[in-house]
């Protein structure tokens, strides 16, 4: 699988594009997962399960089954080297993910789920860095964070986040 290079893939959601671009060299795996599932059709149609308005601020996505418990039946290990870039001196509690920051969900779920910081947020460099969103989708995301947690369905996010389509390029 290709280790160098980017890919650009554009998400389009219910409230507009999204457009991603993934660096291959910081998450070879990852990024190589996100460009087939995309070709697959695997994104389509599905929503974004996930939103966190404190701590951190983070729009999760990827689980078709909308539960956060779902993904494409296979995993990978941690490509976590961009991830611990983003510590200061070396100490894992002063890691910050910054906005417009795409990322692994947690490794048990690295096969599909994915997040988009929108909001700098501190967390452990325990997931892997796929890339980031153009400032469209920034807004785009914020604007469904804006919103809110569904009362009904926390944590899923109030406004809609469903992801129509992912096209590459």
């Amino acid at each position: 699988m290709p280790t160098t290079g980017t890919v650009v893939l554009t998400f389009t959601m219910s409230l507009g594009p999204v457009v991603m671009t993934l660096n291959r060299a910081d998450a070879p795996c990852a990024v190589h997962s996100m460009e087939s599932l995309a070709a697959q059709n695997f994104f389509t149609d599905t929503s974004c399960h996930r939103l966190t308005t404190e701590g951190i601020f983070v729009l999760q996505c990827g689980d078709p089954s909308g539960t956060g418990d779902g993904g494409p039946g296979f995993v990978f290990a941690p490509e976590l080297g961009a991830a611990k870039a983003l510590c200061q001196g070396g100490d894992d509690q002063s890691c910050v993910y910054p906005r417009a920051t795409v990322a692994m969900a947690a490794p048990e779920k690295s096969g599909s789920q994915f997040f988009i910081v929108y909001q700098d947020s501190k967390m452990a460099p325990n997931y892997p860095v796929l890339g980031t969103i153009d400032t469209k989708g920034l807004t785009i995301v914020r604007g469904i964070a804006s919103r809110g947690v569904a009362p009904s369905a926390s944590p899923s996010p109030a406004a809609p986040a469903t992801i129509q389509q992912v096209v590459a390029g």
